[in-house]
């Protein structure tokens, strides 16, 4: 299969962990960024990327990249982008913006240009145009502009990858479960000894250190990814990685989490038990 660019972005001080998860899956190229992690790999990769990774917040694949210093320049530029590829006229689309620029101040007016673009793109093409999603749309765009570098992206992930589907409350102010499973990473836990979170609120770390332990990736639990949606989705690929459960492995200790609050053990065990590791994890108050 074809070899493409790839972007896994991360939290500030997660780079080195979701790069050597990345390294592990395949992933070739890679190189460090500040909050992302730049690599080349094909469809299998950005799928694996999605599914297995555990400090990916999303996954892009980037499309075009070019100079821009004002909005014409963004729009002539995506204008120019062959959207066939990608979409069809009757597909729902979102365009989301992050800019790092003096040159671009507001990035919802970035972003609305750039649906503009499209939009022309499709009406000179059939002499229509697609609609805006706002919820579940059919492809993702993202744009990033660093100074007058800009990139044009379609968002593989859909919804962040912190949320994983495994949750059936939470308690206030949670930890991020990306973030989480970081911490657990980044203290060099490898499931070989017991594991103690004496503050465990709604339960994340206890969950996250659970699959961790097994090598069961997150990516069972969630529902659906933006890439399902595109034009060259492999379902017969992508059935094989999740179904392959042939990396998952014993776990011969526990996992024991505590919080004063019989509110937040509660939930807990409730997330743990939908989470499907309560024989290897142990919630009290």
């Amino acid at each position: 299969m074809e070899e493409f660019k790839i972007i896994a972005k991360t939290f500030q001080g997660l780079e080195e962990v979701l790069a050597k998860e990345l390294i592990s899956l395949g992933a070739n190229n890679v190189e460090l960024g500040r909050r992302m992690v730049a690599f080349t790999g094909d469809n299998e990769m950005l799928y694996k990327a999605n599914f297995c990774t555990r400090t990916a917040i999303k996954v892009l694949k980037p499309i075009k990249e070019f100079k821009a210093t004002e909005a014409d320049d963004v729009y002539e530029a995506v204008k120019k982008i062959d959207w066939q590829q990608y979409m069809d006229v009757n597909n729902t689309f979102i365009v989301d913006s992050v800019i790092f620029s003096d040159n671009f101040r507001h990035s919802k007016f970035v972003a609305y240009k750039v649906k503009d673009a499209i939009a022309d793109y499709w009406r000179e093409k059939t002499g229509d145009r697609p609609n805006v999603g706002i919820s579940n749309p059919d492809i993702r765009i993202n744009v990033h502009i660093a100074e007058d570098v800009a990139t044009i992206s379609l968002d593989s992930s859909g919804e962040s990858l912190h949320l994983r589907g495994y949750k059936t409350a939470s308690v206030a102010a949670p930890i991020n479960e990306v973030l989480a499973a970081g911490l657990i990473l980044l203290s060099g836990w490898d499931g070989e000894c017991d594991l103690i979170d004496p503050f465990c609120g709604s339960g994340t770390i206890l969950i996250e250190a659970a699959l961790i332990a097994q090598n069961i990736y997150p990516g069972v639990f969630r529902k659906e990814y933006a890439f399902e949606k595109w034009k060259d989705f492999d379902a017969d690929l992508f059935d094989r990685i999740y179904n392959d459960d042939s990396q998952e492995r014993d776990f011969d200790h526990k996992i024991y989490g505590y919080d004063i609050n019989r509110q937040a053990v509660q939930i807990a065990i409730d997330n743990v038990l939908n989470a499907g590791v309560k024989d290897i994890v142990s919630v009290e108050q």
